[in-house]
């Protein structure tokens, strides 16, 4: 993985007005779910985790990975037909609550039947395509951009660029970037 911190010496004050940022460069799938594995270390109950992306980039299986660091019980698959998942620890750690927000079109009030809230100071909560729709949950929330390359970009098929951004006080100083360097 090649890794870009926005936080790091040099770069531009305010860059990311959210707060600490970091690109990283996912070569395969499995790097994918290490992603996830080396993220899920830093997350903790009460965090809310806002995946961002399009059909195939690897929400998903980043979300595998989570599920695997955390130690929760059952696959981790594509909660698309279902809406939400809980995954419940095998543990002392928090629930993983994987949720899809790609068929509901409207904001928080479509969400709230699903009890996000709820869940949400017990849990980490993920949500896959989630941007402009979770967000009022938490004022502390993680967002995970994923992009795959197109076209003439599109040399490694299965590389993927993953940007986090941490917003609210909560992911000041978290250490994003050692993090996913693990």
């Amino acid at each position: 993985m090649n890794l870009r911190s926005d936080d790091s010496p040099g770069a531009s004050p305010g860059a990311r007005p959210g707060g600490e940022a970091v690109t990283v460069t996912v070569t395969s799938a499995g790097r994918m779910v290490q992603l996830g594995r080396s993220l899920a270390a830093l997350l903790r109950a009460g965090d809310l985790v806002v995946l961002s992306g399009e059909l195939g980039a690897g929400k998903t299986t980043l979300t595998r990975g989570i599920g695997e660091g955390l130690g929760v019980r059952g696959a981790v698959t594509s909660p698309t037909f279902v809406i939400a998942r809980v995954h419940p620890p095998l543990g002392d750690g928090p629930p993983l609550v994987h949720a899809d927000a790609y068929r509901l079109g409207g904001g928080l009030e479509e969400m709230e039947d699903l009890d996000l809230d709820v869940a949400l100071p017990e849990s980490v909560v993920v949500v896959e395509w989630g941007e402009g729709k979770v967000e009022e949950l938490s004022e502390d929330r993680l967002h995970v951009e994923i992009h795959r390359p197109r076209g003439a970009d599109a040399a490694d098929a299965d590389a993927r660029t993953v940007t986090l951004t941490g917003h609210g006080p909560r992911w000041r100083g978290a250490g994003l970037a050692a993090a996913v360097r693990a």
